[in-house]
């Protein structure tokens, strides 16, 4: 997994008054949860830019009042109106422990269903898994060189080597489902069939 580095600064005073001021300065409030204490810091709202604003996932190194740790971001809040980040929560990992943790899936091969006309459709993301940090790759494959019209793949049907699937395994990860064009290939092809036999015997003429 890729790993990106930020810096921060502790912080000792809490509630909003003090998260409000921070972000008028431009900065995110955020905490480190560890099994210990938790770890209070805030850095400027650049810094995180190559964590957010990208579908790729990172192994975070944070270095806090000039002291390094491992972790993964958890959660990001939002402003519901300007989309502006205020406040981003994180994980400490340490190897040897297993981490829970979203992973970007990535579809691969060009499936049966969508040459013969069907509609792909990718109904999820991500996908939670659970592992060895050491053990967590940059995006997860499926293949759907196989997937026909009407066919699925469920979270239950896929697995990967040192990795255990937290997620539902009933819901549905990727689809071909019948498009039009299909619909309407389906539907020519008897009738071309039919005018193909019509024209090989002809129509019968009366002799007089």
């Amino acid at each position: 997994m890729k790993t990106i580095e930020i810096k921060g600064v502790s912080r000792d005073q809490f509630g909003k008054k003090s998260s409000n001021s921070l972000r008028a300065e431009g900065n995110v409030p955020c905490v480190m949860y560890r099994e210990k204490e938790n770890l209070h810091f805030y850095a400027h709202e650049s810094a995180f830019r190559g964590l957010i604003y990208t579908p790729a996932v990172y192994l975070v190194n944070l270095v806090v009042d000039g002291t390094g740790y491992n972790a993964v971001m958890k959660d990001i809040q939002f402003h519901p109106v300007t989309d502006k980040v205020l406040h981003i929560d994180f994980m400490q990992v340490s190897e040897g422990k297993p981490v829970t943790i979203d992973i970007p899936l990535k579809v691969t091969g060009d499936s049966a269903g969508v040459k013969a006309g069907g509609k792909l459709r990718i109904k999820r993301r991500l996908l939670k898994v659970r592992g060895l940090t050491e053990n967590l790759p940059d995006h997860l494959e499926i293949d759907i060189t196989r997937l026909g019209i009407g066919q699925s793949i469920k979270i239950g049907d896929l697995s990967y080597e040192n990795l255990e699937i937290i997620d539902n395994k009933r819901a549905m990860v990727v689809s071909v489902d019948v498009s039009r064009i299909s619909l309407k290939e389906e539907e020519a092809a008897p009738e071309a069939a039919a005018e193909g036999e019509e024209g090989e015997e002809g129509p019968s003429e009366e002799k007089e």
